[in-house]
């Protein structure tokens, strides 16, 4: 027969039975008794089952047999684990617990950092950015003039796009009056992004220029949620600040980058973005810089060429460069930009999700050891049968699919909502994740590690000599470990303690950095401050009306029931961290910079008069503001503690004077010198972890620039916003008044990440705790049933309970103990490691290390208690009866 045919399996029994029935005949013709006769040629001709195996492998591909033996094999696994329920559901629900949370987590990892863009030739789209180590600035953006050198002599490119972000008074289309964060951009800027639209058109060359009718396109999010999908939208007319525009498309769904813009705008509808001050000033940065490649460019090929200028403008310029900032250029893919922020987050989960997954395989490996060694009698009977090595091992190998695959299905059921909630929790560092949505690979991840999981746990048992003279010993129905086994055991278990140790200690860090968060004193009332958005249209510096409507707005408010203060200032603490860059220079009289140092840099705030006093700030020395610091009076100013400190260490810096001499201030002239008149204790209102704060405030009725509200309230503050509100739009009826927060509520959304670290590697670390726990009790477990009568013997020569108690209990802290020192040593070299591919590796402190092996030799002890209880009641007679 060929070899792809299936043999008839009638003639191979024919044929057998012919062979047999020649060899009686011969046998009955020498003079034996017909039954011996049979039986002897049944014995000279072999096992019939084993021959009939030969005979189908010469006539049929190998593989075809073992296939049919395979599923022989599953249809048995599937009777046999209906007789252990109990062990079958335990290993499927610990392997869907690390099969799901690998396959979520995947799956967030796959859409946010390996998802192409929709941007046409993404790979082509390049983003620039300025930083300034020195200053610990990320991103300085770009001037105009900046922009336009690179313009005039980059090759390696063949357009550039820019984009500023601007937070623009919006009303329109049907909506309440609001504020919009929006884009102002060049012409040429969707055109280097690769961007299309849905509806309309987007922005192009014809929208540049001063003489341009405004005009904005709308972001996909903005339009399906905002205006619910309205196709009408197009030639509308909005306002956004002073000036009107003409929406003329929507954009197509796509990252919102570099900002989770709403609307996307030319420059013309940018008052600001005309005015000699954007246009010809070199350190007036606020636009973020694209480019395209040109062909043949690479991206090596751009970055050494626009490095190359870089170096050449800062020569050119340096006095629009600090020089202990260390000003540098970065290019990178748009893609590797966008993804950067999540990247480090996600590849730690994707690692503690691998961790849990390794967790649980010890766990399940535990789990067949055990069962393995009760059916190590059945499995030396099929040995001795004639069973091979590779027959006994396809049994195990159909078990653990059965086992492993209903794992999968389970573990890719709770990974579908286990995806929006890692999701949701990705889009805190990258936009890319509120597209995330479970897809294909979900699937292909969980059967991939069900896949991974069988052959292992196949491969965990020892497999029982067919030459062992012991081996139908064992099918008497008693347990005996073999010190190797009893190893494996007590090893998956350390191994499962271990891996738990470095996901305890990881959280235990993220809890210590947090709490210590929650517990720092920020020097502001927190709980009785609420603050308030109140963007002005403002046309300049000094500008009459919003200072009117600013004292307005402050004295009726403050006539509210329930009102101890009210003020208005230009930032509030930490939720507008970062808006006014690093800082600026200046310097104060009486102070020399030592050779060859620069001037210091000190944060620019706006306050009213009572401002400190209703955010509960103290003055330390000299005056508040007060309502006679008004535009046209004397210069005034008050200085934190720090700058008074470390400027005038004799502490006489009241009636001093200080002077901006940043170069940004040189466009509106030279500055004038301003007295200081008070000196106020610290608020750093830029990082939630409190440090020393080089703070200027500046009266906002001298320069009419706020947009921020701060109530102190006698009771519940959330109950003023409707009456806030109402005065407001009392004043002007298309005034925004959005994003009412107290200072505790604002430090805690901006804490939230911190939050959420600690909360989702603390569920990590309670997975891992609880399936290491059922690992050591089952260990523990299996070793008192396997040891029944050695506990009995010993209480029979005088043993106490109590002694054998101790023994077992003793047994689990050691498991534990082990599995500490292991996680310890395998956790600092893994911080080693990941030194090398990420900045800021952090190792734990004592704190978290001591919680972390006081919480796993609890949890030994508690894992322990069943098992040893057990043991120590152990019944003397029946024990030496059962041995």
């Amino acid at each position: 027969m060929g070899g792809s045919m299936r043999p008839d399996e009638d003639e191979l029994d024919e044929e057998i039975r012919g062979h047999l029935a020649l060899e009686m005949k011969a046998r009955l013709e020498r003079g034996e008794d017909p039954d011996a006769a049979r039986l002897a040629a049944i014995k000279e001709f072999g096992n019939l089952t084993l021959t009939r195996d030969a005979i189908r492998g010469v006539w049929r591909h190998r593989w075809w047999d073992s296939a049919e033996a395979l599923a022989r094999d599953i249809k048995l696994a599937f009777r046999t684990l209906r007789r252990a329920k109990g062990l079958a559901a335990t290993v499927v629900v610990t392997l869907a617990l690390g099969i799901g949370a690998n396959a979520a987590i995947f799956s967030v990892v796959r859409g946010v950092l390996l998802r192409p863009l929709v941007n046409r030739d993404e790979d082509r789209v390049i983003y620039i950015r300025q930083t300034a180590p020195g200053l610990g600035a990320e991103n300085m953006t770009f001037s105009v003039p900046e922009i336009n050198d690179f313009k005039t002599r980059a090759n390696s490119v063949t357009a550039f796009g820019d984009f500023s972000t601007v937070d623009f008074t919006f009303i329109g289309l049907g909506l309440e009056p609001r504020t919009v964060k929006a884009g102002v951009v060049g012409g040429s800027f969707f055109e280097v992004m690769g961007l299309r639209p849905v509806l309309g058109r987007l922005l192009n060359a014809q929208d540049d220029g001063p003489n341009a009718p405004g005009a904005a396109v709308l972001t996909h999010r903005f339009w399906t949620t905002a205006l619910e999908g309205d196709s009408t939208v197009i030639g509308q007319t909005i306002r956004l600040g002073p000036r009107t525009a003409t929406v003329v498309g929507v954009l197509e769904p796509s990252v919102p980058y570099p900002a989770d813009t709403e609307i996307i705008a030319n420059v013309v509808t940018s008052p600001h973005h005309l005015g000699a001050t954007m246009v010809t000033s070199r350190v007036h940065r606020m636009t973020e810089l694209f480019a395209r490649l040109a062909p043949g460019a690479t991206l090596d090929t751009a970055r050494a060429e626009l490095s190359a200028l870089h170096t050449a403008i800062v020569r050119e310029h340096p006095e629009a460069y600090l020089q202990r900032a260390d000003v540098q250029l970065r290019v990178t893919k748009l893609r590797d930009q966008i993804a950067s922020p999540a990247r480090t987050m996600l590849l730690v989960l994707l690692g503690a999700a691998a961790i849990v997954f390794v967790i649980a395989c010890s766990n399940v490996a535990n789990l067949i050891l055990a069962r393995s060694v009760r059916r190590e009698g059945e499995l030396a009977v099929r040995a001795a049968l004639g069973a091979g090595s590779g027959a006994l091992r396809r049994t195990l190998l159909a078990e653990s699919l059965v086992l492993c695959g209903a794992g999968a299905v389970l573990g890719v059921v709770l990974a579908r909502p286990a995806v929006t909630v890692v999701a949701r929790y990705a889009s805190r560092f990258s936009v890319r994740a509120l597209d995330v949505t479970v897809d294909p690979s979900v699937l292909w991840v969980g059967a991939g590690l069900a896949l991974i999981a069988a052959v292992l746990l196949a491969y965990v048992p020892r497999l029982p000599s067919s030459n062992a003279p012991a081996g139908l010993g064992l099918t008497n129905g008693s347990v005996r470990i073999t010190p190797s086994t009893n190893r494996r055991l007590r090893m998956f278990a350390t191994a499962q303690i271990a891996f738990s140790f470095v996901l305890l200690a990881g959280a235990g860090m993220l809890l210590a950095a947090l709490a210590a968060l929650q517990a720092a004193n920020t020097g502001v009332n927190m709980r009785q401050v609420i603050a308030f958005d109140i963007p002005t249209s403002v046309s300049g510096l000094g500008d009459p009306s919003a200072i009117n409507f600013y004292q307005e707005a402050t004295r009726r408010v403050s006539e509210l029931p329930g009102v101890e203060g009210v003020a208005v200032g230009n930032f509030v603490p930490w939720r507008d961290a970062g808006s006014y860059g690093v800082g600026f220079q200046f310097t104060v009289e009486g102070y020399t910079p030592a050779n060859g140092e620069e001037n210091p840099l000190g944060r620019m705030r706006m306050v009213a008069p009572r401002f400190f006093a209703v955010l509960g700030v103290p003055l330390i020395a000299g005056r508040d503001f007060t309502d006679a610091d008004r535009r046209g009076g004397e210069q005034v100013v008050i200085v934190s503690q720090s700058v008074a400190q470390r400027l005038f260490p004799n502490g006489d810096a009241v009636n001093r004077h200080l002077t901006w001499t940043d170069p940004v201030f040189l466009i509106y002239g030279k500055p004038t010198p301003s007295r200081i008149v008070g000196v106020v204790a610290d608020v750093d209102d830029e990082n939630v972890v409190p440090g020393p704060a080089m703070t200027i405030y500046q009266p906002v009725w001298q320069l009419g620039v706020a947009g921020r509200l701060f109530v102190h309230a006698a009771g519940d503050p959330y109950a003023l916003v409707p009456a806030v509100t109402r005065v407001i739009r009392n004043l002007s009826a298309d005034q925004p008044v959005e994003r009412a927060a107290t200072l505790q509520d604002v430090r805690a959304a901006v804490m939230s990440p911190d939050r959420v670290n600690a909360f989702v590697m603390s569920g990590f670390a309670g997975i891992a705790l609880l399936i290491a726990v059922v690992g050591v009790a089952g260990v523990l477990a299996f070793s008192v049933s396997a040891r029944t009568g050695e506990f009995g013997v010993r209480l029979a020569v005088g043993a106490s309970r109590a002694h054998v108690l101790a023994g077992v209990l003793s047994e689990g802290v050691w498991i534990a103990s082990m599995g500490i020192g292991a996680g310890a040593a395998s956790g600092y070299a893994l911080a080693i490691v990941a030194t090398r591919f990420f900045s800021n590796v952090q190792l734990p402190g004592v704190l978290p290390l001591t919680g972390a092996a006081a919480v796993l030799v609890t949890a030994g002890v508690i894992a322990s208690l069943i098992p040893a209880a057990r043991a120590s009641r152990v019944d003397v007679l029946q024990a030496l009866r059962y041995e």
